[in-house]
């Protein structure tokens, strides 16, 4: 069976008929709403090259009988989704107070729309959104209230954040550069629509970005995954990377072939499939301290091998699995039977830096234009923040804030300079 084939099985026997995915699906959009409600507020930044496709999707809304309120797609968020623009599409909800919502646009929109539905349904209890960051928070004051969030339908336009199909929303506080996250069943939109052909006019980064984003989000749950639910987390994964490293290329070379955007389009629900079934850790963790310096796919990319360094003692199995694709894949030519430990980390890192090197990706954090110290401080600062608490729980060497700056603090300047030898195993 091709590895896309059962990418489809799976993503089928997940979401079943809550998501429509593949080429071509976007005019479900309307229909899709209409079950939903008759008044429905849009939310897309059209005038990007999104435009076309937002123009599209008014279109089948109008066609399914759904009243469009103001006629036309209101502003979204900007990349990182954030808070000032959280609080302003809140607004909007309140002021127009439609049956549902529709977004369309990548991770950062649909995260900035999902943090703004639990404000307008909540805000009168908990009125600042740091207040639903971590685990949980949206589903208790729900309960508690009796409320709901009016459903969203979620039109993804990029393929690596997955955030149609997910529980996570990151808003970013840009005064002080740092990226928190809700965690809540409560904000999973309920329905959901990817039509992969739209990425096919995506902007190379982008493209690149999402597909080192995808790869994060199977790697990083496989490599903390509890044992017991590790053989269908390790399928997810490999399949993921798989279709990364055998897509990516053949889009950067071929913008408009749709075959490598199906590929990288399941793998990027598959990275969603995977965050839904374990958490991810050390690089989404780092990432969320960059964002004034990269964008989030580039910032887990670069500092995922370094914690394949870190981790590799604790999964060898796991580490060598990876590997293994990136041999295949032509991007290493090490021994993997040979080695274990930490050589066998450092063997994998060398392969998933090939990659990213080939694809154009910067693969330390000094390569980062705006890049100081002063990030690393932050994100050693961040990760012993409770909030964030989840993303060092679920790393396969667990760690706790007494021990973030003794062992992530090496991992940091490892990632600074590319030197594998300043990292500390335990």
């Amino acid at each position: 069976m091709a590895i896309e084939e059962r990418a489809r099985e799976l993503l089928n026997g997940w979401k079943g008929n809550a998501y429509s995915f593949g080429a071509g699906t976007l005019e479900q959009v309307g229909p899709a709403t209409a079950t939903l409600g008759e008044r429905a507020l849009v939310f897309a930044n059209s005038g990007t090259w999104l435009g076309p496709s937002v123009s599209r999707v008014l279109g089948s809304l109008r066609k399914a009988g759904v009243d469009i309120v103001g006629e036309r797609a209101w502003p979204a968020s900007r990349p990182n989704a954030p808070r000032e623009d959280v609080y302003r599409l809140e607004a909007a909800i309140l002021r127009f107070d439609p049956d549902c919502i529709v977004v369309v646009g990548g991770g950062s929109a649909i995260d900035a729309v999902k943090a703004a539905a639990v404000l307008a349904a909540l805000g009168d209890v908990e009125d600042d959104v740091e207040g639903f960051f971590g685990v949980g928070q949206v589903s208790d004051l729900l309960k508690k209230t009796g409320r709901a969030i009016k459903p969203i339908v979620a039109v993804q336009t990029a393929a690596g954040s997955a955030a149609h199909l997910t529980k996570y929303s990151n808003v970013t506080d840009p005064s002080v550069g740092q990226k928190k996250l809700i965690v809540d069943d409560a904000i999973i939109p309920p329905c959901a629509i990817f039509d992969y052909a739209l990425t096919c006019s995506a902007p190379a980064e982008l493209t690149v970005d999402g597909a080192l984003d995808s790869v994060a989000h199977s790697l990083e749950v496989f490599y903390g995954i509890p044992a017991e639910k590790e053989e269908l987390v390790q399928e997810i994964a490999l399949l993921t990377v798989e279709l990364v490293l055998q897509s990516a290329p053949a889009a950067m070379r071929e913008p408009a072939a749709i075959a490598p955007r199906e590929a990288l389009g399941l793998a990027a629900d598959l990275g969603g499939y995977a965050i839904m079934v374990g958490g991810t850790n050390g690089g989404h963790l780092t990432s969320f301290s960059l964002v004034d310096a990269t964008s989030h796919g580039r910032a887990c990319g670069i500092m995922n091998p370094y914690y394949t360094v870190f981790f590799a003692p604790a999964i060898e199995g796991r580490v060598r699995a990876v590997g293994e694709l990136y041999a295949r894949a032509g991007y290493m030519d090490a021994d993997l039977t040979a080695l274990d430990g930490r050589e066998l980390g450092e063997a994998v890192a060398r392969g998933m830096i090939a990659f990213a090197k080939a694809i154009g990706m910067p693969t330390t954090l000094a390569e980062l234009p705006g890049f100081t110290d002063a990030h690393i401080d932050r994100a050693l600062q961040a990760a012993k923040n409770p909030q964030l608490e989840m993303k060092l729980k679920t790393m396969p060497v667990p760690l706790d804030a007494g021990l973030v700056d003794e062992y992530m603090g090496p991992i940091l300047q490892a990632a600074k300079t590319g030197d594998f030898s300043l990292i500390r195993c335990m």
